[in-house]
């Protein structure tokens, strides 16, 4: 079990409503649980992933301890802007794409 965080930015007040009911609330937005099991971070992961495509505009972070990824941490992600994340020499980095320019002629 690790310490959990999960960050929501222009969420509904059904998705905070939920996150509150099993996390606790440090900051608008800000949850966390310092000793979460994997099975039930996946299972509000889950919620989570099935009620997004009804949110607007809104975006989710969750991150835990996994002493399997390089710098310790690992997270998921939904919403904009799109970040993955990748390893570089052992070090955990996020990368956003950088949206194309138009040119025209």
């Amino acid at each position: 079990m690790s310490m959990t965080v999960i960050v929501t930015r222009n969420v509904s007040p059904r998705v905070r409503g939920f996150l509150a009911s099993v996390l606790l609330e440090m900051a608008p937005g800000v949850y966390s649980a310092p000793r979460l099991s994997p099975a039930v971070r996946d299972r509000i992961w889950d919620v989570l992933e099935s009620w997004f495509p009804h949110e607007v505009d809104a975006s989710i972070v969750m991150v835990w301890q996994s002493h399997d990824m390089p710098g310790g941490q690992d997270a998921k992600m939904l919403g904009t802007p799109k970040i993955g994340l990748v390893e570089v020499d052992g070090i955990l980095l996020s990368r956003r794409e950088i949206p194309s320019k138009s040119v025209d002629m």
